[in-house]
């Protein structure tokens, strides 16, 4: 191993740039590939934004600026005429995707961060590990890993048999700026920015999330998710365009069918809150999400390991997925300051650490979402599920202990 040992880091989102600077922090190099092209910043995704991330991204010198979240006072939910039914003091608080990937790439060095490189293949031996990528070129280091997401290149050599597996729902989302909500629906929405927000209409769930800005001078956002029933079949169907393409198990937004989306609006203005479906009927464009979960057996292979949703993707419902991948990078960062000269016992190190933490935050995304799926023998539909359960439930609810990040950075 060289003087300054040096890791490769396959994917340059969140779960990467934790990783990269976290190993920087304990004398490590750290190289950053990313196969976009572009800038991953203008992601708008809600996250949960938990003490524990918190106490990560100061431990890497973050700023932690209070323009980057919005709190929540309590829990509601709405019937279809917008009276609260149920209520539950819990406070929580949100933010954006983009609003913690800015800071992140920011406080990494531009010469650590190539974008553009897509990863074919990993060979590894006693003394190093090298990153072969399809524009021919190669990369030694003396680790990898793997931070590359659902569809991860790096799992998939490792480990072929791990794949995601479809839950039997999708989510509709949107994201839309304060001011650019009509006046007479952002009149009627502003009492739902001070509370996390959830409708059931006869189709699955309805969520509604305020949001920050995309920076400190932006105005807030609002996301509104409506989580809905949809087996394999009719997900295929949904992902067909207009001129009949099947895109898969996905779909880029202005390829979703106008008839769709128009469904969509239309059960939303007999089903859920007058508001919510205002705001969705003022939102031009809807995304449309599968939601897949992913447990995999191992994190290491020698001198490669997973981080993020690349080892493990729990259902958006535990809200902390983010809040994962900083303490997966903080428990690596951890076990290769004790070991680094034994990069493979770190790694199993590491592996013993966090599968116990992924396998719990996967199974209960289970647990929340089983009400939106059909019944089945391995996730059983619960049998008095009702919606105050529901709203008192959502979330972590101390599935990761306070006392995690204290033993791991």
């Amino acid at each position: 191993m060289s003087a300054q040992p040096h890791a490769l880091v396959i994917g340059g989102s969140v779960g990467g740039l934790f990783a990269a600077l976290l190993l920087r922090n304990i004398g490590w190099e750290a190289s950053v590939f990313e196969r976009a092209h572009d800038d991953l910043g203008d992601r708008g995704a809600a996250i949960g934004l938990t003490d524990m991330l918190i106490a990560v991204m100061r431990h890497i010198g973050m700023d932690v600026d209070p323009s980057m979240m919005v709190e929540t006072h309590s829990r509601i939910c709405l019937d279809r005429n917008g009276a609260i039914v149920h209520q539950v003091p819990l406070r929580g608080m949100t933010s954006a995707w983009g609003r913690l990937y800015r800071p992140l790439k920011a406080a990494l060095p531009a010469q650590c961060y190539r974008a553009g490189m897509t990863l074919e293949r990993v060979e590894q031996d006693a003394q190093g590990v090298t990153a072969i990528f399809a524009d021919g070129s190669r990369t030694r280091g003396d680790l990898l890993i793997g931070a590359d997401g659902i569809h991860s290149t790096v799992r998939r050599e490792s480990l072929p048999d791990a794949q995601p597996q479809y839950a039997g729902y999708v989510v509709w989302r949107v994201v839309t700026h304060e001011h650019d909500i009509p006046e007479p629906v952002r009149a009627k929405l502003s009492r739902l920015f001070h509370h996390m927000t959830f409708c059931f209409p006869h189709h699955g769930m309805v969520l509604g999330l305020p949001m920050p800005g995309a920076d400190t001078n932006k105005p807030r956002r609002y996301q509104l998710a409506w989580f809905r029933p949809a087996a394999h079949a009719t997900l295929l169907a949904m992902c067909t365009d207009g001129d009949g393409r099947q895109q898969g198990v996905s779909i880029a937004p202005p390829l979703i069918r106008r008839e769709l989306i128009a469904e969509l609006r239309a059960s939303a203005a007999v089903e859920i809150a007058p508001e919510l479906a205002a705001l969705l009927a003022a939102t031009a464009q809807p995304i449309l999400q599968p939601i897949f979960d992913l447990e995999t057996p191992s994190l290491a292979f020698g001198r490669v390991a997973l981080l993020g949703d690349a080892a493990f993707v729990a259902r958006p419902h535990v809200a902390t997925g983010i809040t994962k991948a900083a303490l997966d990078a903080a428990s690596l960062a951890g076990a290769l300051a004790e070991n680094t000269a034994n990069v493979a016992a770190a790694l199993l190190g590491y592996e013993r650490e966090r599968k116990a933490a992924g396998s719990q935050l996967v199974a209960r995304g289970r647990y929340l979402g089983a009400f939106l799926e059909p019944q089945s023998a391995s996730v059983p539909r619960p049998r008095h599920w009702h919606p105050e359960i529901i709203i008192r439930e959502y979330g972590a609810a101390g599935m990761i202990d306070d006392k995690t990040i204290a033993q791991t950075i």
